[in-house]
């Protein structure tokens, strides 16, 4: 029996390791590739010594035929790797070209090579920007990211779309909403517990508050990643996009309401800092974020945890690591 083989890129980060522990279930050979930059080898320890997972640690900014290679005879890419820090995008924007586009680039052309038949892409809600109609649909236009990861990630769609139509790859793109739970080592919900576990008095808030945004769980998350890639290849689309996320949205403030309540703490001074007049987080951090996720749940699925329990779960998770 042939065994299915999957490549995935930036395998040990928070999202593709727990895509990793659902295709570990199955009787699939997986490829995995990270250069360890933000991903944790941790996350993927348990599978590494399976003989149905080979772990590659290489620099994807090199089209290099020391990983290359293993696009050979797989059926399907998941291409995971990113630099997923938006606020750094802001002030170090070359790191993002070269971490995305660059990367995606070159994971194309190893596709390309291989004649692989599947593509599937972690994109995020931040390519729609600002949108001014919320929830916001896949149809929604003008796509104008207001952050250089956003525009990354935008740039790298377009490459993948025209990848599809040139080469017959097929695509699918999957723009995340928020994605919280073990693993995740960055974000609101981590940055509140580690100032608040210093100092139980005061939490110093980036933006004014009242940021809002949907939140979804990383098993929700990873679900209907999977469910879509089914629903994908039955198709028989060239490529296709799907808004992954949740019905409703939470305001920072309301997370840390939640999270202060968990600790178990008291009377604790919030300190608002608004690096803009309209009192984001930072320049470049979308205020407002929720997305329509009709064309998801009309192939039948839907989410377990909407975001305010979402976010509860994933605070009660971070607590007891």
């Amino acid at each position: 029996m042939i065994l299915m083989k999957y490549l995935i890129t930036g395998g040990c980060g928070f999202i593709a390791s727990h895509l990793v522990d659902s295709l570990m279930k199955s009787n699939i050979k997986i490829i995995l590739i990270d250069n360890l930059s933000s991903g944790v080898i941790n996350n993927i320890r348990p599978y590494l010594k399976s003989l149905n997972l080979k772990f590659i640690k290489t620099d994807l900014k090199k089209f290099d035929k020391r990983w290359v290679r293993y696009f050979d005879d797989v059926n399907s890419v998941f291409h995971f790797a990113a630099n997923p820090e938006v606020r750094l995008s802001v002030t170090k924007p070359r790191i993002h070209y070269q971490d995305n586009i660059l990367t995606t680039f070159n994971v194309l052309e190893a596709c390309r090579k291989y004649d692989i038949k599947y593509l599937v892409f972690s994109s995020t809600s931040t390519v729609y920007g600002d949108a001014k109609v919320i929830p916001t649909p896949e149809d929604y236009s003008p796509l104008e990211p207001i952050s250089v990861y956003g525009a990354c990630k935008l740039a790298c769609e377009n490459l993948i779309i025209t990848y599809s139509k040139l080469y017959g790859i097929r695509s699918l793109i999957l723009r995340y909403a928020n994605i919280v739970g073990p693993r995740n080592n960055h974000g609101v919900i981590v940055d509140f517990i580690n100032k608040l576990r210093k100092n139980p008095k005061k939490l110093h808030v980036l933006g004014d508050g009242s940021q809002r945004k949907s939140y979804l769980h990383i098993n929700d998350a990873i679900d209907a990643t999977l469910h879509l890639f089914k629903v994908f290849k039955d198709s028989g689309n060239e490529y296709d996009i799907y808004n992954i996320g949740n019905e409703d949205w939470i305001s920072v403030k309301e997370i840390a309401d939640i999270i202060v309540e968990e600790m178990d703490l008291r009377n604790v001074k919030y300190i608002f800092k608004s690096e803009t007049l309209n009192g984001r987080g930072w320049k470049g951090d979308v205020k407002f974020m929720l997305l329509d996720i009709s064309k998801l749940k009309s192939t039948g699925w839907k989410p377990n945890w909407n975001s305010y329990e979402t976010i509860r779960k994933a605070v009660r998770e971070a607590l007891r690591c």
